[in-house]
């Protein structure tokens, strides 16, 4: 499945990215890089989830100092957490694991600073299109037909990109749940009961390729 999802990727960025070539007004790029996740309502705590974070974008700079952007990605999302160590002398082992892919579409407006550090905001869809769920060392849901977990997650977006090296850019993103993805009901040892609603909670970090972008001849 995953594959699948890379290679359909891969091959929607290449016919995208010739499309925006032979259109001047707009620019394209392609990013790659990861997501630090944590699902708020879980009952597990930390950024200790990594995924994968891969997407095409076209940009439409309708001046030097404001743009907007639409995208394309496949974004890796979840929680995680050991074993206590008290609990478990061989450690290493998790006692809870989701993973949850999504498809996602983010919009964002985009104002540059002097050319230079970019700041955007916006919102994106997704839809969930893959799920694994590890608890207790054994597997909840690994389908996405009969889980709990909402088909869509709409996020609340912040990104700050900075230019690398020519087109090359660095994006820091961090996206939170607009809506809940689930509510799961939790139960201690002495049977009390409760009902907590769960969020998605995202750090991204990306290297981002823009094509056709002009470049002072100074940086060549």
């Amino acid at each position: 499945m995953k594959q699948r999802i890379f290679f359909g990727l891969l091959v929607f960025g290449s016919l995208f990215i010739s499309q925006q070539m032979k259109a001047q007004a707009f620019l394209g790029a392609l990013a790659f890089g990861g997501n630090l996740t944590q699902v708020d309502g879980d009952e597990v705590y930390g950024f200790h989830k990594f995924g994968f974070n891969v997407g095409v974008s076209a940009i439409y700079p309708f001046n030097k100092k404001w743009a907007l952007s639409v995208e394309a990605s496949y974004s890796q999302k979840g929680s995680y957490e050991k074993y206590p160590v008290v609990d478990d002398p061989t450690k290493g082992l998790p006692y809870y694991d989701l993973r949850l892919s999504y498809l996602e579409v983010p919009f964002f407006l985009y104002f540059t600073d002097k050319e230079f550090l970019s700041i955007g905001a916006g919102f994106s869809w997704g839809r969930l299109v893959g799920i694994k769920e590890i608890e207790w060392g054994k597997t909840i849901h690994s389908s996405i037909t009969n889980s709990p977990y909402n088909m869509n997650d709409i996020n609340a977006i912040l990104n700050i990109r900075v230019p690398i090296w020519k087109r090359l850019k660095l994006d820091f993103r961090y996206a939170y749940s607009i809506s809940k993805i689930r509510t799961r009901n939790f139960k201690n040892d002495v049977g009390d009961s409760w009902d907590r609603d769960q969020y998605n909670n995202i750090i991204t970090f990306r290297l981002v390729y823009v094509f056709n972008e002009k470049i002072d001849k100074k940086e060549n």
